[in-house]
C-alpha cells in the first residue's frame, strides 16, 4: 500500500484513538518501522500530526477539531460512557447538559428517563431530548455558535445563574496532566464555570483522547467534579490526585455491559 493510501487511514486511527504508534502501524499495514517513521514525519511536516516518542498524536494547537469530525471520533467509547453516566442519573431531577458530542451522547441515553427538567446551552441536546415527552426542556439563549449548535455569551451565563441544578453533566476539550479541564473558547469557559457554581453535583464525560490534546483556556480542576466517566485508565498522577480530591472515576468501554 502506498503512502497516498496509508496517510488518510493513519489520520483516521489517530482521530479515533488519540495517538498512533510506529510499531502498531507497521503491524497494521504490514510495512517496516522505517516506512511508518517516514509517514509520520511527512504528516507532522504538514501539521496534521505531532511526533512523540514511539509514534504521533493529534496536534496540540489552539483550534478545536471541527464538530463533524468530533462526532465521529471514538463514537463507541462515547456511547459506553454516556450509558454509564445515564445509569447514575435518577428520574425526576433537574439537570444541566452543556456543549459537546459527549453530552449529546448522554442526552440520547436519557430518552427513556421520566420527570426530568433539562436546562441546556446546546441546541443539539434540546433537539435530541424533544423526543422524550416526559422531559421539560429549557434552552438558555445566547449567541449561537453555528459550528456546533452551542449557545454562549452573557445571556447564556445569566440564564444559568437563575437555577440551582441537582446535577450537571459537562464535557471539555482537553485534560492536562495537572488535572485541569481545558477548552478553546473563553466565552464557553465562562459558561462552564457558571454551570459548576450552580450545580449541587457535577459529572464529567470525556474519553481518553482528551488526555492527548491541549487547549488554552482553563475551566476548573477535576477536584471540582464529583464523578468522571471515561473509557480508559487515567495517567497515574491524575488517578492519585482524583483519589485525594474525592473525585470518583468510572471506567466504561464499548465492551462494558
Amino acid at each position: 500500500m502506498s503512502q497516498t493510501f496509508r496517510h488518510p487511514e493513519i489520520l483516521e486511527i489517530a482521530r479515533r484513538d488519540g495517538k498512533v504508534t510506529v510499531e502498531g502501524l507497521a503491524s497494521h499495514f504490514g510495512v517496516t518501522l522505517q516506512t511508518i517513521r517516514r509517514d509520520l514525519t511527512d504528516l507532522a511536516g504538514t501539521g496534521r500530526l505531532e511526533r512523540v516518542h514511539g509514534g504521533a498524536i493529534l496536534p496540540s494547537n489552539t483550534t478545536n477539531i471541527r464538530y463533524e469530525e468530533r462526532r465521529w471520533l471514538n463514537p463507541a467509547a462515547k456511547a459506553a460512557i454516556a450509558r454509564a453516566c445515564a445509569e447514575r442519573i435518577p428520574n425526576g431531577v433537574s439537570l444541566f447538559l452543556n456543549i459537546g458530542t459527549s453530552t449529546e451522547a448522554v442526552a440520547r441515553e436519557l430518552l427513556e428517563h421520566s420527570g426530568l427538567m433539562i436546562v441546556t446551552n446546546n441546541m443539539n441536546v434540546a433537539n435530541i431530548l424533544a423526543g422524550n415527552p416526559d422531559c421539560e426542556i429549557v434552552v438558555t439563549g445566547g449567541h449561537l455558535r453555528r459550528s456546533d449548535g452551542g449557545l454562549i455569551g452573557n445571556l447564556a451565563e445569566t440564564t444559568i445563574r437563575q437555577f440551582k441544578f441537582d446535577l450537571a453533566v459537562i464535557g471539555c476539550s482537553a485534560l492536562d496532566r495537572d488535572g485541569d479541564m481545558l477548552d478553546f473558547d473563553i466565552q464557553e469557559v465562562s459558561v462552564s464555570k457558571a454551570i459548576l457554581e450552580c450545580a449541587r453535583r457535577t459529572f464529567l464525560v470525556a474519553d481518553h483522547t482528551k488526555f492527548s490534546r491541549s487547549a488554552p483556556a482553563r475551566i476548573a480542576s477535576l477536584a471540582e467534579i464529583d464523578a468522571f466517566f471515561t473509557d480508559g485508565p487515567l495517567p497515574a498522577g491524575i488517578e492519585a490526585a482524583c483519589a485525594e480530591w474525592g473525585t470518583e472515576i468510572l471506567l466504561a468501554g464499548p465492551g462494558t455491559p
